[in-house]
């Protein structure tokens, strides 16, 4: 032997990093894959306040697109009764006015 570390131990050592590397990537909780968003009612959404129900994503993805060009921030969220256009409680007047005239920009 020329006194270097044998094959099976560096062979080892290796499978055990790929073990803790795929046990941090893969752990419960933890891990890195994107899961499915879990849809909710319109009230789950925290602080956020639905302004309109679309009958379609590219529906409410142009509302979105109308309200974030007046500055506001507007979120659309996946509900159990479909999409949803929802917004922070300061901006709920100003998008609902909004798009009760749909002339105003």
């Amino acid at each position: 032997m020329d006194g270097g570390v044998p094959g099976p131990l560096i062979a080892l050592g290796v499978v055990g990093v790929l073990m803790v590397l795929l046990r941090w990537a893969f752990g419960r909780g933890h891990s890195l894959v994107q899961r499915q968003p879990r849809r909710g009612t319109s009230d789950q959404y925290g602080l956020l306040v639905r302004v309109a129900a679309p009958a379609t994503v590219a529906e409410g993805e142009r509302i979105c697109r109308r309200l974030e060009s007046a500055g506001l921030r507007v979120t659309l969220a996946p509900t159990l009764d479909g999409p949803a256009v929802m917004v922070f409680p300061e901006d709920v007047e100003t998008a609902r006015a909004m798009l009760d005239h749909p002339d105003t920009a």
